[in-house]
């Protein structure tokens, strides 16, 4: 049973059809994971916690520095040096006293996946580094865990949901990026800019397609890559189909659970 505090708070969701008060409660019980606390971070953070996600677990090993606060939202000049998990944690504390996070101030690995992942229903990608979203996008396929991934740079965001463990018709991120691009070509929001808003419309999506997975209601992304151009206001959706050659999920896989 909602309290009343809840019903006040959650009342715009509550009257929507596919959500309503059993929604709501859903929403409650969920646990979801969010990888970085950054620029796509903040914003889908804030907004889980005020749909009432009752528990979010935040992974970042960072401390807020002066560069972040033209994008992650979540932190203020207060926060410079503070863990980015705390801060996020804070920020949270502001909004909704029934969300739970549990601050997670490890780089992501190997050794940890495992761990980190087997508590939560859902993963949420925002980290920086196409070596972490590989990793990330393996694990979930082994952990037959939802995976709702978003990347942005200068003024393109591109989003996407993972749930390869389905079988037919349901690719995963390598399917789409094979492998890392060489070294000399991958650039950082560091290296190449990025609009700071840019992050709050990604993180905004990003945190629309976690909540539809979470309440089952809507159409996935799952099997569609969607592509924003922020300089021309374009929207376009591709189809991406599984790749029989995938290294992951394909037909004759190379790539071993070994975490």
């Amino acid at each position: 049973m909602l309290t009343d505090d809840q019903l006040d708070r959650y009342a715009r969701h509550i009257v929507l059809r596919e959500v309503g008060g059993i929604g709501q409660q859903k929403l409650l019980d969920s646990k979801v994971l969010v990888i970085g606390a950054g620029g796509l971070g903040s914003p889908l953070i804030l907004y889980l916690a005020a749909a009432g996600v009752g528990t979010i677990g935040v992974v970042d090993d960072d401390v807020v520095d002066l560069s972040n606060l033209q994008r992650q939202i979540a932190h203020g000049t207060a926060q410079i040096g503070t863990p980015k998990v705390e801060s996020a944690k804070a920020a949270v504390a502001r909004i909704n006293p029934d969300v739970k996070i549990v601050p997670h101030a490890e780089r992501l690995i190997r050794g940890n996946v495992r761990k980190l992942f087997q508590y939560y229903d859902l993963v949420a990608d925002g980290s920086d580094n196409f070596e972490t979203r590989f990793l990330i996008n393996d694990a979930c396929y082994f952990l037959n865990k939802p995976l709702v991934s978003a990347a942005m740079l200068q003024f393109e965001g591109q989003l996407s949901t993972y749930k390869p463990y389905l079988g037919e018709g349901h690719p995963c991120y390598r399917c789409i990026f094979p492998s890392p691009p060489p070294a000399d070509v991958a650039r950082t929001c560091g290296e190449a800019g990025v609009l700071g808003a840019l992050a709050g419309t990604m993180g905004s999506l990003q945190a629309v397609e976690v909540l539809k997975e979470l309440l089952d209601i809507g159409q996935s992304m799952s099997g569609q890559l969607l592509i924003y151009d922020a300089l021309y206001a374009d929207f376009r959706k591709v189809r991406v189909k599984p790749d029989p050659g995938c290294p992951l999920c394909g037909d004759q896989p190379a790539i071993k659970e070994d975490f």
